[in-house]
């Protein structure tokens, strides 16, 4: 077991070269000035180096397979009033059918990514997808409301390798001018399944009957599984993170490997360099363990992320979004199909339509449009980039979530036309996509080598708090009314967001701190 600094690995604590004016060499993006951070190695096999269409090839299947997930474990909640009265349930009982594959999933992230780390992130994903394919059989020919929710919690700890791994694909195969792009990707994958599933899920309950959905997922992660098994990868790969152009302590100082292209040699004269791998190899479920560092360390290591500001504030933000959308998820539809509405589930999935687009745009907002500002943040700062410069985008989704969740709160509680509730959840749905991709995006680029390990705290915690709002949800409501529990929300996620600002102007003296001064289990 050993302890170092995040600044023995990597000096520069997220602050790094991004913008170099004069002529582009192969440090940087073809034909641009923007620096390729982290440098690729010499090694053949480093995952950077794959050919950019394997690369977008994995990861959208990666995007898929956290699509899905959400999708089978969403969709089912508009037909929540209908299996109510086959099960003889309550509201309470039958929201158990997504809060508690909510928990799930978060909790399988302490499973999964300590696996990735110690076996890698390939064997994970190729098991927890298979199991995710059977359970989704077990679940769908459930003859009890019990059998259904144990079949819905075990798929969903197999579909919680999707949430942590899968952004951190991102940082094993992207450069950092890409990151929020490929993690915007990576949102409308989550994001839309949570929205597509429930849309789709109500017109084919309506139509044909739940269980339905239920085989339509099983097809589709069938075919996700076989893609994982052809397709992916291994990505684990041992880097030195602080390659390539930097600012220290003010000067900038070069590469100490700038030209990619050079063979490194030993002194007979015979190549370091190891062969490149074929497919085969390639798809091979066994890349090795770590010799120094035990899997007992490895289950430990992220923990103490959590007090590190960063970390602890982006579980909140992505948490407080989660919270609102998955509330509204187990509502909704004992708001639009009960009186005065009396909608039928494929009507009252609709309001999925709606999240959809909110999804897209928050997609936008913290993916294109964020890794643009933040070029033009660096180019304004010398060349320079500073992970705070994810943050001044917060505040599109730090207006338009308050008003979606105050909308549909006193819509619900009013029995206001039906739009109001429904664009409200639109408003709510920027909020999902915009503030988790840009708080994971902003841990990404201060921690870097241990980027895993948070977005482990990140997803696996925002989940049990979800869990812990959304299982009180329904009681909330029916004490104090959709209002009262909807404004509190608005208001804690408002707070929330208010975090952000000193992060903005202190995170650069938090980054060189904890990086510098805090030790952690390293491997």
């Amino acid at each position: 077991m050993v302890f170092r600094t995040l600044h023995d690995l990597d000096s520069t604590a997220g602050t790094v070269r991004l913008v170099e004016a004069g002529p582009a060499h192969a440090a940087h993006r073809a034909g641009t000035d923007i620096v390729l951070v982290p440098q690729p190695s010499t090694d053949p096999n480093d995952p950077l180096r794959l050919p950019q269409w394997h690369k977008n090839l994995s990861f959208s299947i990666l995007c898929s397979y956290v699509f899905l997930v959400n999708f089978a474990t969403g969709g089912l909640s508009p037909a929540f009033y209908d299996m109510s009265i086959e099960f003889d349930k309550s509201v309470a009982e039958m929201s158990g059918l997504l809060t508690y594959c909510v928990l799930a999933l978060g909790l399988g992230n302490f499973l999964w990514v300590p696996c990735a780390e110690y076996f890698g992130k390939r064997p994970v994903f190729v098991v927890s997808s298979a199991i995710f394919f059977a359970f989704l059989c077990w679940s769908a020919t459930a003859k009890s409301f019990e059998t259904l929710l144990t079949s819905r919690v075990i798929l969903s700890i197999a579909g919680g390798s999707t949430e942590a791994l899968g952004a951190a694909i991102v940082n094993d195969l992207f450069y950092l001018h890409e990151r929020g792009a490929k993690m915007g990707m990576y949102m409308v994958g989550l994001t839309l399944g949570n929205s597509v599933g429930p849309l789709i899920g109500g017109f084919v309950a309506e139509t044909i009957g739940w269980r339905w959905f239920l085989w339509l997922s099983t097809i589709l992660s069938g075919i996700t599984f076989a893609a994982v098994v052809l397709f992916v990868p291994e990505t684990r790969f041992k880097r030195k993170y602080d390659d390539g152009i930097i600012p220290t302590n003010g000067r900038e100082v070069e590469s100490k490997s700038p030209a990619l292209e050079i063979e490194q040699t030993s002194a007979d004269g015979n190549s370091l360099v190891p062969a490149r791998k074929t497919y085969w190899q390639q798809l091979s479920l066994w890349s090795g363990i770590p010799e120094d560092v035990s899997f007992f360390a490895i289950l430990l290591q992220p923990f103490p992320l959590l007090f590190y500001p960063a970390v602890f504030w982006a579980v909140l933000g992505y948490a407080m979004s989660l919270v609102i959308v998955i509330a509204i998820n187990s509502l909704y539809s004992f708001v639009y199909q009960a009186p005065p509405y009396n909608f039928n589930a494929g009507i009252s999935g609709l309001i999925n339509a709606a999240g959809i687009v909110g999804n897209l745009f928050g997609a936008f907002v913290s993916g294109y449009l964020l890794d643009r500002f933040c070029e033009w943040m660096a180019r304004r700062n010398n060349g320079i980039f500073v992970p705070e410069s994810r943050l001044p985008l917060l505040v599109i989704p730090g207006v338009l979530v308050p008003v979606g969740t105050l909308m549909f709160g006193f819509a619900a509680q009013k029995q206001m036309n039906w739009a109001v509730g429904y664009v409200g959840y639109g408003l709510v749905a920027v909020g999902l996509a915009a503030t988790a991709n840009i708080a994971m995006v902003y841990v990404m680029d201060s921690y870097y080598p241990v980027a895993a390990e948070a977005l482990l705290l990140i997803n696996g915690f925002k989940n049990v708090v979800a869990f812990g709002f959304t299982y009180g949800v329904v009681p909330w409501v029916e004490s104090s009314g959709y209002a009262t529990a909807f404004g509190t929300l608005a208001g804690v996620y408002i707070f929330i967001m208010f975090l952000a600002i000193p992060l903005y102007y202190y995170g650069a003296h938090i980054r060189n701190h904890t990086s510098s001064k805090w030790k952690l289990v390293t491997l």
